[in-house]
């Protein structure tokens, strides 16, 4: 996948209303999704982009100069150091939590009252070595709605290139979409 693909999955009016904004991407990887979203962003706003392991963004285009702060940090484990965000990213790392109900709760905390989460994720019930706890956009909306979300939006999906399935993105909040 490239920037342009990245940038198209996750594309949504809420994502792109011209405000100045602060979001983190928990489990940001090489920084595909961190850019793409930083494409999305109005000036001035702000990316926090952790990873387990030091994070290596690649320099991806940045047209709208989106501060990006990165940081080393276990989700799963560590407490995340900011609160007020107004978004939460989690592109292909929500697979990696087994007790889906009690992160969601507590990293929700670190919400504004009407922060979203934008996630990207893989549509397919079956487990594997990379995707060891999966969750079908369906399971999905159903946690977010038992955690307070009451919007569950489906962005765009397209198909993955690891196996016959295809990845997804949606975006939950606690309001609805408008």
């Amino acid at each position: 996948m490239d920037i342009r693909d990245a940038i198209a999955l996750i594309n949504h009016t809420p994502v792109t209303d011209g405000a100045q904004t602060v979001w983190a991407d928990l489990g940001c990887g090489s920084g595909l999704f961190t850019y793409a979203l930083a494409n999305l962003l109005a000036t001035g706003s702000t990316i926090y982009a952790w990873d387990k392991a030091r994070p290596a963004l690649s320099g991806l285009p940045n047209p709208h100069h989106i501060t990006i702060q990165p940081g080393q940090l276990d989700f799963l484990k560590d407490d995340i150091p900011v609160s007020g965000l107004n978004g939460i990213l989690m592109a292909n790392s929500l697979h990696y939590v087994p007790g889906k109900p009690a992160f969601i709760d507590k990293i929700s905390t670190h919400l504004q009252e009407n922060g979203a989460f934008l996630i990207v994720e893989y549509e397919t019930t079956k487990a594997n070595p990379w995707v060891p706890y999966p969750v079908p956009f369906h399971a999905l909306k159903a946690l977010f709605h038992q955690a307070g979300f009451t919007s569950a939006v489906k962005l765009n999906e397209r198909p993955s290139l690891y196996g016959s399935g295809h990845m997804y993105a949606a975006m939950f909040s606690r309001r609805m979409p408008g």
